[in-house]
């Protein structure tokens, strides 16, 4: 495969403040979901909370997986306003973040 080619995922993990009521989040939330119709290279949007078992989460609370084509997609995505103006809010919201980017690989076995 060519570098820089084939599906991305853009993962965040965030803590919300404790001051965010739920309705809040929610609506962050859908804010984060409506970006898949403002940028054109993001192509899917999901998101959950999270519920293991093994207290390894180190506060995080919830994930977001975006998908673009490639990582040309990241490139225009996060610089495009709808991003920076979301990014700017998401960031006064939570209390703490981790993102991380790759690319998908299958297992030979």
């Amino acid at each position: 495969m060519e570098e820089g080619k084939g599906e991305v995922k853009h993962i965040v993990l965030a803590k919300f403040k404790d001051e965010m009521s739920e309705t809040q989040i929610e609506e962050s939330i859908k804010q984060y979901a409506n970006l898949v119709n403002l940028v054109p290279s993001m192509k899917s949007f999901r998101w959950g909370k999270d519920l293991s078992i093994e207290n390894m989460h180190q506060g995080f609370t919830h994930i977001f997986e975006s998908t673009f084509e490639s990582t040309e997609g990241i490139a225009e995505y996060l610089p495009h306003p709808d991003h920076v103006e979301y990014g700017n809010k998401l960031r006064s919201q939570v209390e703490k973040v981790l993102v991380v980017d790759y690319m998908p690989s299958k297992v030979q076995l």
